[in-house]
Protein backbone atom coordinates (compact mmCIF):
# COMPACT_ATOMS: atom_id res chain seq x y z
CA UNK A 1 0.00 0.00 0.00
CA UNK A 2 1.45 3.89 -1.02
CA UNK A 3 1.70 6.34 1.33
CA UNK A 4 0.68 10.10 0.55
CA UNK A 5 2.39 13.12 1.57
CA UNK A 6 1.50 16.59 0.30
CA UNK A 7 3.93 19.47 -0.32
CA UNK A 8 3.01 23.04 0.01
CA UNK A 9 2.96 24.75 -3.46
CA UNK A 10 1.33 28.02 -2.59
CA UNK A 11 -0.47 29.57 0.20
CA UNK A 12 -2.66 33.08 0.01
CA UNK A 13 -4.60 35.36 2.15
CA UNK A 14 -7.75 35.74 0.99
CA UNK A 15 -11.24 37.51 1.92
CA UNK A 16 -13.96 35.77 4.00
CA UNK A 17 -16.97 34.17 1.99
CA UNK A 18 -19.52 31.89 2.97
CA UNK A 19 -19.85 29.56 0.19
CA UNK A 20 -15.23 29.84 -0.13
CA UNK A 21 -15.27 25.93 0.77
CA UNK A 22 -17.65 25.19 -2.15
CA UNK A 23 -14.37 26.38 -4.61
CA UNK A 24 -12.07 24.87 -2.80
CA UNK A 25 -14.31 21.26 -3.04
CA UNK A 26 -14.61 22.21 -6.97
CA UNK A 27 -10.83 22.63 -7.50
CA UNK A 28 -10.40 19.16 -5.34
CA UNK A 29 -12.73 16.79 -6.96
CA UNK A 30 -11.69 18.49 -10.32
CA UNK A 31 -7.89 18.57 -10.37
CA UNK A 32 -7.03 15.26 -8.22
CA UNK A 33 -6.10 13.81 -11.11
CA UNK A 34 -3.38 15.64 -11.29
CA UNK A 35 -2.41 15.13 -7.87
CA UNK A 36 -3.19 18.85 -6.39
CA UNK A 37 -5.27 19.41 -3.18
CA UNK A 38 -6.51 22.41 -2.00
CA UNK A 39 -7.02 23.04 1.67
CA UNK A 40 -8.82 25.81 3.35
CA UNK A 41 -7.93 27.62 6.85
CA UNK A 42 -9.73 30.21 8.75
CA UNK A 43 -8.08 32.20 11.99
CA UNK A 44 -9.88 33.37 14.79
CA UNK A 45 -9.66 36.46 13.31
CA UNK A 46 -11.59 35.25 10.21
CA UNK A 47 -8.72 35.73 7.98
CA UNK A 48 -8.68 32.83 5.13
CA UNK A 49 -5.75 31.06 4.17
CA UNK A 50 -6.47 28.58 0.79
CA UNK A 51 -2.91 26.83 0.01
CA UNK A 52 -2.33 24.43 -2.48
CA UNK A 53 -0.68 21.12 -2.31
CA UNK A 54 0.88 18.35 -4.45
CA UNK A 55 0.49 14.82 -3.58
CA UNK A 56 3.53 13.11 -4.05
CA UNK A 57 2.84 8.68 -3.45
CA UNK A 58 5.92 7.10 -1.43
CA UNK A 59 6.06 3.02 -1.36
CA UNK A 60 5.00 1.10 1.62
CA UNK A 61 6.88 0.52 4.36
CA UNK A 62 7.65 -2.85 6.11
Amino acid sequence: METHELEALATVQVETGDNFYKIVDFLNRTLKPYNLVFGLSKEEDNTLWLSVYEATQHPARH
